[in-house]
């Protein structure tokens, strides 16, 4: 970056899941880097990601505009990963996911930003019947409405070693003899962790053209029931897999929401009646992973790094190769 100062990030959301990932990126370009969080208290471990004071966890919430524009002030590039799987509280799906991206778009034109990436999901759709795909779209239209040459990445959902869906269903696995099956015909794309990362980083960087929603998935398109018995095949184990009719799954879907961390929400449901993949129109008009350049890794590559833990004898039980002799 010459002799200037280097450019000073400002990530929304990132002691999260790909945040991690996508700091550590940065940080080795040698970006300056602010992770805008509600608690910077419990955002300590993203300090290591980088050299000392590279890198400074600041609080800030989407939900209120004054915080989230003392923590975009002077930042050249500004990147919004927050969103949020249930409501609970105060953190509802349109506060966080259409308002607060109304804020944080604001903020990084009024601050100069030169770039803007956003966070949504694959399944965005302002006519949903799901309140969380409504809340995506309608952020996206206030993302771009605020800052018109923003770069909006939605992917399907996401594994890695700290994923929420292969990490929870194995978790199951290990403690009941079934696994529930919701959506058993629902058509997936899994993205690796590090692939999302590299998307927003080549996005951060000025890699793709602005002032568009890019669809990214994995190379591997699967139904939901194909994923579960993926997951019981690299596990070796044996769980029956128990379908439940949509009726029902909304009755349980409701009764769990009221938990801290539900496994299931009646959105949920809504959400997994539908397919969660990249589109059609997206590939024509070549707004996918390629447009970013990356080859996807697979499910095949990753999931056997981690989901070893969740095998009936863990580590004792992992495939090693044999030794090479030449």
């Amino acid at each position: 970056m010459g002799n200037k100062a280097p450019k000073l990030v400002t990530i929304f959301g990132g002691s999260g899941f790909v945040g991690r990932q996508l700091v550590q990126h940065l940080a080795k370009k040698g970006y300056r880097i602010r992770v805008a969080v509600r608690r910077p208290d419990l955002a300590g471990d993203v300090r290591p990601l980088g050299a000392v004071g590279q890198i400074h966890p600041i609080q800030a919430n989407v939900r209120n505009k004054p915080s989230v524009e003392r923590a975009v002030a002077g930042a050249d590039i500004v990147i919004n990963l927050t969103g949020i799987l249930f409501e609970s509280g105060k953190q509802r799906f349109q506060a966080v996911q259409t308002v607060g991206a109304r804020h944080v778009a604001e903020a990084a034109a009024a601050a100069g930003a030169t770039r803007l990436v956003h966070m949504s999901a694959l399944g965005a759709d302002a006519e949903s019947e799901s309140a969380y795909a409504r809340s995506k779209a309608l952020g996206e239209q206030e993302v771009l409405k605020a800052f018109p040459d923003a770069v909006i990445i939605r992917p399907s959902i996401i594994f890695g070693s700290e994923d929420g869906f292969f990490n929870m269903f194995g978790a199951l696995a290990r403690l009941s003899p079934a696994l529930p099956l919701v959506g058993g015909n629902t058509k997936m794309q899994p993205i690796y962790v590090g692939d999302v990362a590299d998307a927003f980083d080549v996005a951060a960087e000025g890699g793709v053209k602005g002032g568009k929603i890019y669809e990214i998935g994995g190379p591997t398109v699967e139904t939901m029931k194909e994923l579960l018995q993926r997951l019981l095949k690299e596990t070796e184990r044996n769980n029956l897999l128990l379908p439940i009719p949509t009726p029902i799954a909304k009755i349980i879907g409701w009764f769990m929401q009221i938990l801290p961390n539900p496994m299931l929400t009646v959105d949920q449901v809504k959400l997994l009646q539908h397919d969660n993949v990249v589109s059609e129109e997206a590939k024509k008009q070549k707004r996918t992973l390629k447009a970013f350049g990356i080859e996807p890794k697979t499910m095949g590559a990753i999931l056997p790094t981690y989901l070893w833990r969740f095998m009936k004898h863990g580590q004792f039980d992992r495939r090693v190769e044999p030794l090479r002799r030449d």
